[in-house]
Protein backbone atom coordinates (compact mmCIF):
# COMPACT_ATOMS: atom_id res chain seq x y z
CA UNK A 1 0.00 0.00 0.00
CA UNK A 2 0.85 3.82 -0.64
CA UNK A 3 0.09 5.33 3.11
CA UNK A 4 0.19 9.00 3.51
CA UNK A 5 0.76 9.87 7.20
CA UNK A 6 -0.40 13.79 7.72
CA UNK A 7 0.48 15.07 11.28
CA UNK A 8 1.01 18.53 13.15
CA UNK A 9 3.64 17.06 15.21
CA UNK A 10 6.22 14.63 14.29
CA UNK A 11 9.98 13.33 15.42
CA UNK A 12 12.40 15.05 16.95
CA UNK A 13 9.28 16.53 18.65
CA UNK A 14 8.88 14.34 22.10
CA UNK A 15 5.08 13.67 22.78
CA UNK A 16 2.80 10.87 22.23
CA UNK A 17 1.38 11.75 18.54
CA UNK A 18 4.77 12.12 17.11
CA UNK A 19 5.88 8.92 18.20
CA UNK A 20 2.43 6.88 17.46
CA UNK A 21 3.15 8.16 13.61
CA UNK A 22 6.51 7.31 13.71
CA UNK A 23 6.00 4.02 15.46
CA UNK A 24 3.27 3.17 12.81
CA UNK A 25 5.20 4.52 10.00
CA UNK A 26 8.39 2.21 10.53
CA UNK A 27 6.68 -0.99 11.39
CA UNK A 28 4.68 0.01 7.72
CA UNK A 29 7.66 0.46 6.19
CA UNK A 30 9.20 -2.98 7.69
CA UNK A 31 6.35 -4.79 6.33
CA UNK A 32 7.13 -3.72 2.73
CA UNK A 33 4.54 -0.69 2.67
CA UNK A 34 5.68 2.78 1.43
CA UNK A 35 4.68 5.84 3.93
CA UNK A 36 4.91 9.21 3.02
CA UNK A 37 4.84 11.33 6.25
CA UNK A 38 3.55 14.98 5.98
CA UNK A 39 4.29 17.12 8.82
CA UNK A 40 5.62 20.58 9.90
CA UNK A 41 9.48 22.30 9.88
CA UNK A 42 10.88 21.06 13.50
CA UNK A 43 14.24 22.62 14.85
CA UNK A 44 16.10 19.47 14.83
CA UNK A 45 14.77 17.68 12.40
CA UNK A 46 17.25 15.80 10.19
CA UNK A 47 18.38 17.17 6.98
CA UNK A 48 17.87 14.20 4.97
CA UNK A 49 14.54 12.57 5.40
CA UNK A 50 13.60 9.85 3.14
CA UNK A 51 9.63 10.01 2.24
CA UNK A 52 8.58 12.82 4.68
CA UNK A 53 7.74 16.31 3.78
CA UNK A 54 8.54 19.29 6.22
CA UNK A 55 5.84 21.55 5.62
CA UNK A 56 6.79 25.50 6.88
CA UNK A 57 5.76 26.19 10.36
CA UNK A 58 5.58 28.62 13.01
CA UNK A 59 8.01 27.10 16.11
CA UNK A 60 6.91 27.18 19.88
CA UNK A 61 3.38 28.32 19.37
CA UNK A 62 2.37 30.50 21.93
CA UNK A 63 4.97 29.43 24.57
CA UNK A 64 4.70 25.50 23.99
CA UNK A 65 7.01 22.88 22.40
CA UNK A 66 4.58 22.51 19.53
CA UNK A 67 4.76 23.80 15.52
CA UNK A 68 2.24 25.33 13.56
CA UNK A 69 2.06 24.60 10.25
CA UNK A 70 1.19 28.04 8.22
CA UNK A 71 -1.88 27.50 5.78
CA UNK A 72 -0.08 27.48 2.60
CA UNK A 73 1.99 25.03 0.85
CA UNK A 74 2.44 24.65 -2.93
CA UNK A 75 4.63 21.95 -3.38
CA UNK A 76 2.74 19.53 -1.17
CA UNK A 77 0.29 18.42 -4.23
CA UNK A 78 3.57 17.59 -6.80
CA UNK A 79 4.95 15.39 -3.57
CA UNK A 80 1.71 13.44 -3.43
CA UNK A 81 1.29 13.17 -6.99
CA UNK A 82 4.82 11.55 -6.90
CA UNK A 83 3.26 9.28 -4.27
CA UNK A 84 0.52 8.06 -5.69
CA UNK A 85 -0.77 7.73 -2.62
CA UNK A 86 -4.21 5.03 -1.95
CA UNK A 87 -5.02 6.11 1.44
CA UNK A 88 -4.69 8.92 3.24
CA UNK A 89 -4.29 8.96 7.19
CA UNK A 90 -5.25 12.19 9.34
CA UNK A 91 -3.79 12.30 12.98
CA UNK A 92 -5.49 15.48 13.80
CA UNK A 93 -8.95 17.48 12.81
CA UNK A 94 -6.77 20.87 12.30
CA UNK A 95 -4.23 22.32 10.43
CA UNK A 96 -2.79 19.53 8.46
CA UNK A 97 -5.93 17.62 9.37
CA UNK A 98 -7.72 19.90 7.07
CA UNK A 99 -4.81 19.19 4.27
CA UNK A 100 -5.60 15.83 4.53
CA UNK A 101 -9.56 15.81 4.15
CA UNK A 102 -8.87 18.18 0.95
CA UNK A 103 -6.24 15.85 -0.40
CA UNK A 104 -8.16 12.84 0.35
CA UNK A 105 -11.88 14.53 -0.84
CA UNK A 106 -10.00 16.00 -4.02
CA UNK A 107 -8.28 12.74 -4.95
CA UNK A 108 -11.15 10.51 -4.35
CA UNK A 109 -9.26 8.57 -1.80
CA UNK A 110 -10.22 7.00 1.39
CA UNK A 111 -9.53 9.06 4.84
CA UNK A 112 -8.62 7.76 8.41
CA UNK A 113 -8.60 9.58 10.98
CA UNK A 114 -7.23 8.76 14.49
CA UNK A 115 -8.67 10.33 17.86
CA UNK A 116 -5.14 10.74 19.26
CA UNK A 117 -5.93 13.96 21.48
CA UNK A 118 -8.83 15.25 23.98
CA UNK A 119 -8.31 18.67 22.25
CA UNK A 120 -10.72 20.24 25.03
CA UNK A 121 -8.30 20.09 27.61
CA UNK A 122 -5.21 21.68 25.34
CA UNK A 123 -7.27 24.77 24.65
CA UNK A 124 -4.72 27.09 26.85
CA UNK A 125 -2.18 26.98 24.77
CA UNK A 126 -4.74 29.52 22.36
CA UNK A 127 -5.22 33.00 23.17
CA UNK A 128 -8.87 34.02 24.64
CA UNK A 129 -9.24 30.03 25.71
CA UNK A 130 -13.06 29.51 27.05
CA UNK A 131 -15.80 27.15 27.89
CA UNK A 132 -17.37 28.24 24.50
CA UNK A 133 -13.69 27.47 22.79
CA UNK A 134 -13.56 24.04 24.71
CA UNK A 135 -17.26 23.28 23.27
CA UNK A 136 -16.03 24.59 19.50
CA UNK A 137 -13.22 22.39 19.29
CA UNK A 138 -15.25 19.16 20.53
CA UNK A 139 -17.89 19.94 18.16
CA UNK A 140 -15.69 20.94 15.16
CA UNK A 141 -13.67 17.60 15.93
CA UNK A 142 -16.79 15.59 16.16
CA UNK A 143 -17.75 16.82 12.27
CA UNK A 144 -14.57 16.46 11.15
CA UNK A 145 -14.68 12.20 12.35
CA UNK A 146 -18.24 12.69 10.28
CA UNK A 147 -16.14 13.90 7.19
CA UNK A 148 -13.89 10.57 7.12
CA UNK A 149 -14.39 7.18 6.14
CA UNK A 150 -12.86 5.49 9.43
CA UNK A 151 -12.20 6.28 12.84
CA UNK A 152 -9.38 4.54 15.26
CA UNK A 153 -9.71 5.36 18.36
CA UNK A 154 -7.07 4.11 20.85
CA UNK A 155 -8.66 2.83 23.03
CA UNK A 156 -12.10 1.32 24.30
CA UNK A 157 -13.05 4.33 26.67
CA UNK A 158 -12.30 6.74 23.73
CA UNK A 159 -14.59 4.96 21.30
CA UNK A 160 -17.11 5.27 23.40
CA UNK A 161 -16.55 8.96 24.64
CA UNK A 162 -16.73 9.76 20.37
CA UNK A 163 -20.20 7.88 19.94
CA UNK A 164 -21.51 9.41 22.73
CA UNK A 165 -20.40 12.96 21.01
CA UNK A 166 -22.11 12.35 18.19
CA UNK A 167 -19.60 10.56 15.50
CA UNK A 168 -21.80 8.20 12.94
CA UNK A 169 -18.50 7.09 11.09
CA UNK A 170 -17.46 3.77 11.41
CA UNK A 171 -14.85 3.62 15.19
CA UNK A 172 -12.40 0.62 15.16
CA UNK A 173 -10.09 0.66 18.55
CA UNK A 174 -6.44 0.51 17.32
CA UNK A 175 -3.84 1.39 19.77
CA UNK A 176 -0.50 2.80 19.29
CA UNK A 177 1.76 -0.43 19.93
CA UNK A 178 5.47 -0.34 21.05
CA UNK A 179 8.51 -2.34 20.22
CA UNK A 180 8.38 -4.35 24.03
CA UNK A 181 11.88 -5.20 23.05
CA UNK A 182 13.06 -1.56 23.39
CA UNK A 183 11.93 -1.69 27.03
CA UNK A 184 12.29 -5.58 28.43
CA UNK A 185 16.16 -4.62 28.83
CA UNK A 186 17.96 -1.90 30.49
CA UNK A 187 20.39 -0.94 32.85
CA UNK A 188 18.88 0.52 35.81
CA UNK A 189 21.28 -0.38 38.47
CA UNK A 190 23.73 1.94 36.32
CA UNK A 191 21.64 5.15 36.28
CA UNK A 192 21.00 4.91 40.04
CA UNK A 193 24.79 4.59 40.37
CA UNK A 194 25.01 7.87 38.27
CA UNK A 195 22.27 9.41 40.23
CA UNK A 196 24.11 8.31 43.37
CA UNK A 197 20.63 6.33 43.98
CA UNK A 198 21.30 3.83 46.40
CA UNK A 199 20.50 0.23 44.96
CA UNK A 200 18.21 -0.82 47.64
CA UNK A 201 16.24 2.66 47.54
CA UNK A 202 12.45 2.63 46.33
CA UNK A 203 12.23 4.84 43.07
CA UNK A 204 8.83 6.47 41.90
CA UNK A 205 9.18 7.65 38.17
CA UNK A 206 7.03 9.23 35.47
CA UNK A 207 7.71 9.67 32.26
CA UNK A 208 6.33 12.22 29.63
CA UNK A 209 5.84 15.95 28.73
CA UNK A 210 5.66 18.25 31.80
CA UNK A 211 2.82 20.34 30.84
CA UNK A 212 -0.78 21.61 32.84
CA UNK A 213 -3.26 18.99 31.21
CA UNK A 214 -1.23 15.93 32.75
CA UNK A 215 -2.24 17.12 36.35
CA UNK A 216 1.33 17.17 37.67
CA UNK A 217 0.71 19.31 40.47
CA UNK A 218 -1.32 16.91 42.40
CA UNK A 219 1.15 14.18 40.98
CA UNK A 220 3.83 15.81 42.61
CA UNK A 221 2.13 16.75 45.78
CA UNK A 222 0.94 12.97 46.51
CA UNK A 223 4.65 12.05 45.53
CA UNK A 224 6.61 14.29 47.37
CA UNK A 225 4.38 13.29 49.99
CA UNK A 226 5.38 10.00 50.32
CA UNK A 227 8.90 10.62 50.07
CA UNK A 228 8.43 12.86 52.98
CA UNK A 229 7.10 9.68 55.04
CA UNK A 230 9.87 7.11 53.56
CA UNK A 231 13.43 8.53 53.61
CA UNK A 232 14.56 5.92 51.12
CA UNK A 233 12.50 6.74 48.75
CA UNK A 234 13.49 8.80 45.39
CA UNK A 235 11.37 10.31 42.45
CA UNK A 236 12.59 10.14 39.05
CA UNK A 237 11.22 12.50 36.48
CA UNK A 238 11.82 12.51 32.79
CA UNK A 239 10.50 14.63 30.46
CA UNK A 240 10.32 18.34 29.79
CA UNK A 241 7.84 21.40 29.93
CA UNK A 242 6.46 24.12 31.80
CA UNK A 243 5.53 22.35 35.20
CA UNK A 244 9.47 21.03 35.67
CA UNK A 245 9.69 24.39 37.53
CA UNK A 246 6.46 23.63 40.20
CA UNK A 247 7.75 20.28 40.36
CA UNK A 248 10.94 21.40 41.56
CA UNK A 249 8.94 23.59 43.78
CA UNK A 250 6.53 21.69 45.13
CA UNK A 251 9.63 18.69 46.33
CA UNK A 252 11.24 21.69 48.14
CA UNK A 253 8.10 22.40 50.52
CA UNK A 254 7.73 18.98 51.42
CA UNK A 255 11.87 19.25 52.18
CA UNK A 256 12.44 16.13 49.74
CA UNK A 257 14.34 18.23 46.52
CA UNK A 258 17.09 16.33 47.28
CA UNK A 259 15.89 12.96 46.34
CA UNK A 260 13.95 14.75 43.07
CA UNK A 261 15.95 13.58 39.48
CA UNK A 262 14.56 15.26 36.82
CA UNK A 263 16.37 13.85 33.80
CA UNK A 264 15.01 16.07 30.70
CA UNK A 265 14.02 13.98 27.98
CA UNK A 266 15.69 10.42 27.39
CA UNK A 267 15.09 8.58 24.33
CA UNK A 268 16.19 5.21 23.01
CA UNK A 269 18.36 3.09 25.50
CA UNK A 270 18.56 6.00 28.44
CA UNK A 271 14.59 5.81 28.54
CA UNK A 272 14.77 2.11 29.03
CA UNK A 273 17.39 2.29 31.59
CA UNK A 274 15.30 5.00 32.96
CA UNK A 275 12.42 2.43 33.35
CA UNK A 276 14.28 -0.04 35.23
CA UNK A 277 15.45 2.34 37.25
CA UNK A 278 11.87 2.21 38.97
CA UNK A 279 10.22 0.22 41.06
CA UNK A 280 6.89 2.14 40.83
CA UNK A 281 5.61 4.48 37.54
CA UNK A 282 3.06 7.04 38.68
CA UNK A 283 0.40 8.49 36.57
CA UNK A 284 -2.25 10.99 37.23
CA UNK A 285 -3.62 12.06 33.79
CA UNK A 286 -6.97 12.76 32.81
CA UNK A 287 -6.45 13.68 29.25
CA UNK A 288 -5.24 10.70 27.98
CA UNK A 289 -6.67 9.01 24.42
CA UNK A 290 -4.11 6.04 25.70
CA UNK A 291 -1.11 5.74 28.06
CA UNK A 292 1.53 5.33 25.90
CA UNK A 293 4.28 5.54 28.75
CA UNK A 294 2.28 2.88 30.59
CA UNK A 295 2.61 0.43 28.70
CA UNK A 296 6.18 1.21 28.03
CA UNK A 297 7.04 1.17 31.59
CA UNK A 298 5.23 -2.09 31.80
CA UNK A 299 7.55 -3.56 29.45
CA UNK A 300 10.13 -2.56 31.54
CA UNK A 301 8.39 -5.16 34.58
CA UNK A 302 7.44 -1.67 36.35
CA UNK A 303 3.87 -1.61 38.14
CA UNK A 304 2.12 1.33 37.49
CA UNK A 305 -0.23 3.55 40.00
CA UNK A 306 -2.28 5.58 37.90
CA UNK A 307 -6.07 7.84 38.70
CA UNK A 308 -8.86 5.95 36.70
CA UNK A 309 -9.47 7.68 33.77
CA UNK A 310 -9.95 7.05 29.59
CA UNK A 311 -6.99 5.41 27.75
CA UNK A 312 -5.53 4.36 31.34
CA UNK A 313 -8.27 2.13 32.46
CA UNK A 314 -7.68 -0.54 29.38
CA UNK A 315 -3.92 -0.75 30.89
CA UNK A 316 -4.07 -0.91 34.66
CA UNK A 317 -5.68 -3.59 36.72
CA UNK A 318 -6.23 -2.76 40.39
CA UNK A 319 -3.90 -4.64 42.41
CA UNK A 320 -3.65 -7.17 38.93
CA UNK A 321 -0.66 -4.80 37.39
CA UNK A 322 -0.90 -2.11 40.24
CA UNK A 323 -3.41 0.28 41.51
CA UNK A 324 -5.80 2.43 39.79
CA UNK A 325 -7.49 4.94 41.88
CA UNK A 326 -11.04 6.05 41.27
CA UNK A 327 -9.99 9.89 41.75
CA UNK A 328 -7.39 12.25 42.46
CA UNK A 329 -6.84 11.96 46.30
CA UNK A 330 -3.34 12.28 47.32
CA UNK A 331 -3.40 10.11 50.41
CA UNK A 332 -4.69 7.67 48.73
CA UNK A 333 -2.37 7.92 45.53
CA UNK A 334 0.59 8.13 48.72
CA UNK A 335 -1.05 4.91 50.11
CA UNK A 336 -0.94 2.76 47.19
CA UNK A 337 2.72 3.49 46.40
CA UNK A 338 2.83 2.29 49.84
CA UNK A 339 1.11 -0.52 49.19
CA UNK A 340 3.67 -1.87 46.44
CA UNK A 341 6.61 -0.47 48.59
CA UNK A 342 5.60 -2.82 51.30
CA UNK A 343 4.54 -6.21 49.10
CA UNK A 344 7.10 -9.18 49.94
CA UNK A 345 9.33 -9.73 47.27
CA UNK A 346 7.70 -12.64 45.29
CA UNK A 347 4.60 -10.62 45.46
CA UNK A 348 5.97 -7.90 43.76
CA UNK A 349 7.16 -10.33 40.98
CA UNK A 350 4.32 -11.55 40.18
CA UNK A 351 3.06 -7.46 39.75
CA UNK A 352 5.95 -7.37 37.47
CA UNK A 353 5.16 -10.56 35.45
CA UNK A 354 1.64 -9.37 35.31
CA UNK A 355 2.78 -5.87 33.98
CA UNK A 356 4.84 -7.58 31.58
CA UNK A 357 2.19 -9.63 30.39
CA UNK A 358 -0.09 -6.90 30.18
CA UNK A 359 2.30 -4.72 27.85
CA UNK A 360 2.73 -7.55 25.43
CA UNK A 361 -0.94 -7.16 24.62
CA UNK A 362 0.34 -3.72 22.83
CA UNK A 363 3.17 -4.80 21.05
CA UNK A 364 3.37 -2.75 17.72
CA UNK A 365 3.30 -5.96 15.54
CA UNK A 366 -0.15 -6.47 16.72
CA UNK A 367 -1.42 -2.65 16.60
CA UNK A 368 -0.14 -2.42 13.07
CA UNK A 369 -1.15 -6.06 11.59
CA UNK A 370 -4.87 -4.85 13.09
CA UNK A 371 -4.20 -1.02 11.49
CA UNK A 372 -3.62 -2.22 8.51
CA UNK A 373 -5.97 -5.07 8.39
CA UNK A 374 -8.68 -2.39 8.51
CA UNK A 375 -7.30 -0.02 5.49
CA UNK A 376 -7.32 -3.40 3.58
CA UNK A 377 -11.13 -3.46 4.58
CA UNK A 378 -11.74 0.00 3.62
CA UNK A 379 -9.86 -0.31 0.22
CA UNK A 380 -11.54 -3.11 -0.41
CA UNK A 381 -14.81 -2.54 0.05
CA UNK A 382 -15.29 1.10 -0.16
CA UNK A 383 -13.09 2.38 -3.31
CA UNK A 384 -12.41 0.67 -6.23
CA UNK A 385 -9.99 0.93 -9.08
CA UNK A 386 -11.39 2.96 -10.92
CA UNK A 387 -11.74 5.67 -8.38
CA UNK A 388 -8.27 6.39 -8.54
CA UNK A 389 -8.19 7.27 -12.63
CA UNK A 390 -7.55 10.46 -13.77
CA UNK A 391 -9.43 13.73 -13.72
CA UNK A 392 -9.28 16.49 -15.32
CA UNK A 393 -8.12 19.93 -14.31
CA UNK A 394 -11.63 21.31 -13.79
CA UNK A 395 -13.25 18.28 -12.03
CA UNK A 396 -10.56 18.26 -9.38
CA UNK A 397 -11.15 22.11 -8.65
CA UNK A 398 -14.64 21.38 -8.69
CA UNK A 399 -13.98 19.03 -6.17
CA UNK A 400 -11.42 20.91 -4.24
CA UNK A 401 -14.18 23.86 -3.57
CA UNK A 402 -16.99 21.46 -2.96
CA UNK A 403 -14.45 20.26 0.18
CA UNK A 404 -13.23 23.80 0.86
CA UNK A 405 -17.12 24.84 1.43
CA UNK A 406 -17.74 21.84 3.53
CA UNK A 407 -14.99 22.82 6.00
CA UNK A 408 -15.99 26.76 6.38
CA UNK A 409 -19.77 25.02 6.75
CA UNK A 410 -19.16 22.36 9.76
CA UNK A 411 -17.07 25.30 11.11
CA UNK A 412 -19.52 27.67 11.11
CA UNK A 413 -22.22 24.91 12.21
CA UNK A 414 -19.94 23.80 15.13
CA UNK A 415 -19.17 27.75 16.06
CA UNK A 416 -22.82 28.27 16.56
CA UNK A 417 -23.55 24.98 18.51
CA UNK A 418 -20.65 26.79 21.03
CA UNK A 419 -21.96 30.19 21.35
CA UNK A 420 -25.71 29.34 21.65
CA UNK A 421 -24.75 26.39 23.88
CA UNK A 422 -25.60 23.57 22.55
CA UNK A 423 -25.03 19.80 24.37
CA UNK A 424 -23.03 20.50 27.50
CA UNK A 425 -19.37 19.81 26.92
CA UNK A 426 -18.72 16.63 29.50
CA UNK A 427 -16.27 18.15 32.26
CA UNK A 428 -13.39 15.99 33.75
CA UNK A 429 -11.01 17.11 35.87
CA UNK A 430 -8.68 19.88 33.88
CA UNK A 431 -5.41 18.78 35.11
CA UNK A 432 -2.70 20.69 37.50
CA UNK A 433 -4.47 24.14 37.65
CA UNK A 434 -4.77 24.32 33.76
CA UNK A 435 -7.83 26.31 33.31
Amino acid sequence: MHIVMMTNTYLPHVGGVARSVSSFTEEYRRLGHRVLVVAPEFTGAPQSEPDVVRVPAIQNFNGSDFAVVLPFFSDLSAALDAFRPELIHAHHPYLLGMTALKEARTRRLPLVFTYHTRYEYYTHYVPLDSPTLKHFVVELTTRYANLCDLVFAPSESIAQLLSQRGVKTPIEVVPTGIKIERFAHGDGKRLRKLLTIPQEAFVVGHVGRLAPEKNLKFLAEAVAGFLSRHPNAYFLVAGRGPCEAEIRSICAERQVADRLHQLGVLVDQSLADAYHAMDAFAFASYTETQGLVLVEAMAAGVPVVAVDAPGVREVVQDYGNGRLLPKADAAAFSAALEWVLTLPPSQRQELQTAARRTAERFSLPRTAALALANYQKLLTYRYHPHAQAEHNALEQLLRRLQVEWEIVRQMAEAAGVALTGGEPLRQGNPGCGAF
